[in-house]
């Protein structure tokens, strides 16, 4: 029962997050095409789209992030691995990923700071839209991260330990 529901609950993260991406992407790529097109034409551009376009890349690549850590797919340097045996390489994994996880948190929790600070002071963007709504991605992105390393941390303790299937 419970596998079920975390495998429904899996796919639906991923189809939120892929639908998301795509939206987010379409958008990005419209609007900066509207700018072009309105500046090539001698028509200015639209005022609020530059910082509209920096919005939508900093929400793209926190949610590609997020997509990332799901497979466990994030840039890293891995010189060392190809030349561990396969236990050793899943411990030192798993304290990459631990240590991946602590510093997004940290992040989350220092973004949360930043986004309580622009609710205080009033922030706006976008031509008068609270800055807060659009800064939320921060914590909840980079927390979604620390949340998806630590699960790679069980998946590789309980791989490396021969505890059961791993989640």
């Amino acid at each position: 029962m419970a596998d079920g529901l975390l495998s429904k609950a899996d796919k639906l993260g991923r189809l939120l997050e892929n639908t998301l991406l795509t939206f987010l992407l379409l958008g990005m790529v419209v609007l900066g095409s509207a700018q072009i097109f309105l500046r090539w034409a001698d028509k200015g551009s639209l005022a609020w789209g530059d910082e509209a376009i920096r919005m939508l890349v900093l929400w793209i690549a926190l949610i590609a992030g997020i997509a990332a850590a799901r497979e466990d797919r994030h840039i890293s340097i891995d010189v060392l691995s190809r030349f561990m045996p396969g236990r050793f390489h899943d411990l030192v994994a798993a304290v990459v990923d631990l240590f991946t996880a602590s510093v997004c948190a940290v992040l989350a929790w220092y973004s949360w700071d930043m986004v309580a600070f622009a609710i205080e002071d009033g922030d706006v963007l976008l031509g008068g839209l609270p800055a807060w709504w659009f800064q939320t991605i921060l914590p909840v992105g980079f927390g979604l991260i620390a949340y998806r390393y630590l699960i790679w941390v069980v998946r590789r303790l309980r791989s490396l330990l021969g505890w059961g299937a791993a989640l």
